[in-house]
């Protein structure tokens, strides 16, 4: 029980040291620090992209949303309020990006059948039995066909649930509603896609 206390309070603190050190870029940056707005587009990159991705739809699309939010975010540090969170704020400026790129190309998204193709090419080699990596295959293909079929906000507020693993306040901000229709709004969408994955079984 100790050992797991300890784990826990070593993760808070790691949490704790992390959002403290964001703080102190964030605050540097506002004072025009170019070097500390570096290390904050770097510590935010990965997950920006992949919040385009689910928004824009092509990794073209998102590469150039993401570029353009950045510089966005960067021009209007002055109106960003001390102490907020930095990360939803930046993950509302990204998916407004990504939004106006998926308009003006009107492109679908790929990211589903790049991630079945993914899956595919793989192979299944740490499963026990083909039969078992046959099945978790077939399940993983359906999911996300069922997935695909979805409406766009729909499909949308899983993948940033359970995808990119942002919090309510991160999904509300890329979203744009508040933190408690977020929940309403997920749990729709899982109840169509349950129906979908139903449908295609």
């Amino acid at each position: 029980m100790a050992g797991n206390l300890d784990a826990a309070s070593g993760v808070s603190t790691t949490v704790a040291a992390e959002t403290s050190q964001e703080r102190q870029l964030v605050e540097r940056a506002r004072g025009g620090d170019v070097r500390a707005y570096e290390d904050l587009v770097r510590l935010h990159q990965q997950l920006a992209f992949r919040t385009a991705c689910v928004l824009a739809g092509s990794p073209a699309d998102a590469e150039e949303a993401v570029q353009d939010a950045f510089v966005s975010a960067w021009g209007a540090l002055g109106r960003f309020r001390a102490g907020a969170p930095f990360r939803p704020w930046l993950l509302a400026i990204v998916a407004n990006e990504a939004r106006d790129r998926s308009r003006a190309s009107g492109r679908r998204r790929a990211w589903t059948e790049r991630a079945v193709s993914a899956e595919r090419s793989l192979g299944a080699t740490s499963a026990s039995s083909a039969e078992v990596a046959l099945l978790a295959h077939e399940q993983r293909a359906t999911l996300l066909q069922a997935l695909e079929r979805l409406p766009t906000g729909d499909r949308a507020v899983i993948e940033l649930r359970y995808l990119l693993d942002l919090s309510e306040t991160e999904m509300a901000a890329v979203l744009r509603c508040r933190p408690g229709t977020v929940k309403s709004r997920l749990s729709r969408a899982l109840e169509r896609l349950r129906s979908e994955i139903g449908e295609s079984l």
